[in-house]
This record gives C-alpha cells, structure tokens and sequence, in this order.
C-alpha cells in the first residue's frame, strides 16, 4: 500500500513536469493530489500584546526623554540609542540620563569625600616620613607650618607632617616639597663638611635654683646607695641556694588569698578619699570630703586624733617613711603637714588649682604634690620651700609615686599619660602611651623595674622600666581604677581599688586574680597595703573604712628588711 502510494505521488508529479513541458499529444489525466497527514505542529500561546508607551508603569526615576519605539511587534531604541551603541559608547544604562535628588547629591559627596580620604592616606603611608622628632620640627618649619600645636605629642606632629606632605602631593606642589628635601640636604651636607651638627634643642629647659642643685645631687647620693643595696639583696636571693624564690612567693600568694574582712568603722560623716598606713602599721590614717584627717590606732581602728585646717574637701593623706609625720592634700590648693598628735605643723602653698594626690620621697626629706594646674611640684619637708615645679602633662596631674631608690618619679593625668622623670637630672626619661583614658593610679613595685597603672579605661598596665613598654595589661575592672598599690615589701601582689565597689588583689608574677575584696557598698576611693602584707585597708564614698587581714596567725608575716 506504501509503494503504490508513493507510485502515485511521484506520477503525477513526471505529468506534471510534462505539461509544463508541452512536449506530447497524448491526453493528461486529471490530477489528484494525494492525501497527505499534516504534520503534527506544536501550540504556542499567543504572546500577550506589547503595551503602547502610555501603558509603561512609572518608574521610580523619571523616564528617558526618547522612549523606545514599537515597529512590526519588535522594540526597537531611539536613533540617540542606536548612535551610542554603534559608537560604543554604552548600552542602554548609558542613554538613561536620570535626574539625582539631593539626598543622593549628598551621598555620593560623601563617598567621594571618603574615597579622597582614603587616597590621601594611602599617599601619605608610602611616604618617607623622619622619625627624629628634631627633624619632624625642622621639615614642618621649612614648609611653612607650625612645628608643635598646643598639647600635640611626637606621634602627632608626625601624623601631620606626613598628611601635610600627601596634601603637597596631591595638590601637584611638588616643587615646594623638594625644595624643603634639598634644603634639608644641604644642611645635612654643610653640617658633615664642618664636622659638626647643628642641634637645635627642644624643648628648652629653665635653669633651677641653687637648692634645686643640691637637691638632685643628695637624691643621686642617695638613691646610689639604696640601689647598691637592692641589687645586692636580688643578687643574693638569685645565689642563695637556701633561697627559693617561687617559694616564697607561693607562699606571699596564699597568704593573700586568705584576706577577709576584720573590722568595718564608719569613718566620716560625707565620703571618705584617702587613707594611709603608718611605716610600723600601729597606726591608719583617712581623710574625706569634709576637709578633716583622722588618725586611727590599728588594729581595732580606734579613732586617736582630728586634724583640722584645710577650708575646703581633703584628697589624700600620706605618712611619711620616717614615721614622724603625715601630710595631707586639699581642694584648697594647698598641702599640710601634721605631727602624729594632731598639732599643725606647715602648709605647703603654691599651686594654682586643686591637690589631687600626694607622695613622700623615700628619703622622707621631701614632698611631691600633683594638681590640677597641669602641674607637679617637690618641696622641702624641713624648710617648706617649692624645690622644683614639673611641668609636661597636657592636662590634670593625679597621680605620683616614686621609686623604691629615690632616683625616680612617675606621674599620671588626665591626659591618658605615665611620665617617668629622672630626679637626678630632671630629664622626662620615659612617657608610657596605652591608656585610652586618664590615668589616676600609679605605683613603683618594691623589685625596682615594674610599674603599675590603673585608669578610667578599667584597665591596669604593668610597665617594664628595662623593655620600655608595656609588659601585660590586666582587664581588672567593670568601672574605673581610682587606685593602684603594690605590696611595699616584695611586690609579690598588688592591690587595684575600683568604682565598681570592689578590690582585687593579682599575682605579680602571671597577673591572675587571687582575690576580690567586695564588702564596700559604694565606690571604691583610695586603699593602702600594710608594710608586711598583713593588712588592707579600703574607704570608700559608703563613708566606711574596711580593713582585711590575711588570718594566718600560724604562719609568721614576712621579715620586714
């Protein structure tokens, strides 16, 4: 059936072909198409209608001024598309030319502002910067600028000079640059042909009086001796083989974990904000915001005597190491100086703002004051005379503590700053940078190179004297440090006093706490360590004095050296 169907289809198409020929005479038969199955054609849903340019939704941004036109059901752009496309200049998203709003406006300033931000500092970090603090002045003085501004430290005026160099940069003032280059250049070169450098010192220093001079020559001889002494008891405790030193400070450790409270006494009627030991612990001093110093008899906190004289809130008390004495520090601008009886003795007058804290020398001869006159001052304790006024701090003074020898200071503000001063020769030998907020606790620790500092970052920094930097930092509280107290014998712990309402005592040897004092219901204002490490003493804005003993009476306290 197949074969003579496709008989038939292909016969009539030869016939076909034949008549269009005309090429014969004998009669055509009719022709019948075949029938033939459509094939089978797959439904495609008619496409929806393509909207006129009236029906286009509005979009958010107003439309291009040529919209797309619609020939034979294709979209085809507008001449000004086709024009960009041919040129290659961009697709589409190039001919849509959307007006900006001012918000936008004011972002993309914003983003060009930082990107020009960033670009200037990558610029200034591939620069070479001096890090001579003596040429930084010098390079910024040749190029027009001032060479310090006021409280600007050695980082910061580098920092300036380079942004300042990157914006000469930028700017295509490269000419002035290397001129101030070979400038620079050619001083360094006619100062290598003569042999000799110059030096221009800064910052200038103010000549000191006569008892000044004799001032620092007795501390030198003094502190000599006291350090020949520190290193010939370190010595002999490293040699000793009878000596076990982690021995011994296990032993100073657990006796620390032991503190606990003894007795609690209601110091004053406003808050309390300084207390002291006496050199033999048989006595404990307090002041508070009413002005007035009381003197307490240990260990049972018996109240002994009053001092009375300051007119405004007293800040600190502090016994001197002679043990004949005590000073005191007022909002009143001046300091104090008492007998063990109660009776006045002198005031030390000078400073122009408020006292914060107060420190006898090692030697007992001499007083050093801090205040918020950005100042620190020693003065004679026999004579009462203003040895020496310490300049430096960009802001508030608080905090001061000299070294176990006497050959040191250091000092502490509210410009987030430790300075150590040599006293031997009034030089600022160190400036300790870390704290992110003031500074007010700082103390020497007995081993004669480790500093601790505590502030209102919460935090307290131990300060290695010999790396000059910073050794560990210790995340100690929840609130600001008002104080920080090694222990005066061997420094085998140290004591932070916090806002918080606590105490903690830490290790000096890792820095983990070994114990928090937490009986005060207020914060936490000033705390002193007894000469052996027997006792604690805290007071607090609770107006209370809280006393901890370490409770071992089996074992005997630590020989006093």
């Amino acid at each position: 059936m197949e074969e003579e169907q496709e008989k038939s289809v292909s016969e009539p198409s030869a016939m076909a072909v034949d008549t269009t020929s005309g090429g014969s005479d004998t009669p055509l038969r009719p022709i019948v198409p075949p029938v033939m199955p459509l094939p089978a054609v797959p439904f495609t849903p008619g496409l929806a209608p393509i909207p006129t340019p009236s029906g286009i939704p509005r979009p958010l941004a107003p439309l291009p001024p040529r919209p797309p036109v619609v020939q034979n059901g294709d979209t085809v752009g507008s001449e000004s598309e086709s024009d960009d496309e041919e040129s290659g200049q961009g697709g589409d998203d190039s001919a849509l030319e959307y007006e900006i709003s001012e918000e936008s406006k004011v972002i993309r300033e914003r983003q060009e502002r930082a990107m020009q931000e960033l670009l200037m500092r990558r610029r200034a970090a591939a620069l070479a910067v001096p890090t001579n603090d003596k040429a930084v002045r010098a390079r910024l003085r040749r190029l027009g600028e001032p060479m310090t501004l006021f409280g600007e430290r050695e980082m910061e005026r580098r920092d300036r000079l380079r942004m300042l160099m990157a914006k000469l940069d930028s700017e295509g003032q490269l000419e002035r640059l290397m001129q101030a280059h070979e400038e620079a250049a050619t001083e360094a070169a006619a100062a290598a042909a003569d042999g000799m450098e110059e030096e221009v010192e800064y910052p200038f220093y103010t000549e000191g009086s006569k008892a000044l001079q004799e001032t620092r020559v007795e501390i030198a001889k003094y502190s000599i001796v006291k350090a020949a002494a520190r290193l010939r008891h370190a010595r002999r405790k490293r040699d000793d083989p009878d000596e076990d030193l982690d021995a011994e400070m296990d032993y100073a450790i657990n006796q620390a974990r032991n503190f606990a409270i003894d007795f609690s006494e209601n110091g004053d009627d406003r808050p309390l904000s300084g207390c002291s030991f006496s050199p033999d612990g048989k006595m404990l001093a307090t002041c508070s915001l009413t002005g007035v110093t009381k003197l307490w008899s240990m260990p049972h906190i018996k109240k002994v005597s009053t001092l009375k004289g300051h007119t405004e809130r007293a800040t600190d008390v502090t016994f001197s190491p002679l043990g004949n004495c005590l000073a005191t520090a007022s909002a009143d601008r001046t300091a104090r100086l008492w007998n063990l009886d109660g009776s006045f003795l002198k005031a030390f007058e000078g400073h122009l703002d408020r006292l914060a804290r107060i420190a006898f020398h090692p030697s007992g001869r001499y007083l050093g004051t801090t205040s918020f006159d950005k100042t620190w001052r020693l003065w004679d304790v026999e004579t009462g005379e203003e040895l020496l006024l310490q300049e430096g701090h960009s802001r508030s003074v608080y905090g001061l503590s000299f070294h176990v020898d006497g050959s040191l200071a250091a000092s502490c503000g509210l410009d987030s700053l430790a300075r150590v001063w040599d006293l031997r020769s009034g030089r600022s030998v160190l400036a300790l940078e870390g704290h992110v907020k003031p500074v007010l606790g700082i103390s020497f620790s007995p081993n004669g190179y480790h500093l601790a500092t505590g502030g209102e970052d919460n935090t307290c920094r131990i300060w290695d004297l010999r790396k000059r930097k910073s050794l560990y930092t210790i995340p100690a509280h929840s609130n600001l440090i008002s104080q920080v107290k090694y222990e005066p014998q061997e420094g085998y712990f140290l004591v932070t006093a916090s806002y918080d309402m606590t105490a903690k005592v830490w290790s000096a040897r890792d820095f983990k706490p070994v114990k928090t004092l937490s009986d005060h219901e207020a914060k936490i204002t000033s705390l002193d360590v007894v000469a052996d490490g027997q006792y604690i003493a805290t007071v607090s804005h609770d107006r209370t004095i809280k006393l901890y003993s370490s409770r071992d009476n089996d074992k005997k306290a630590m020989e006093i050296d």
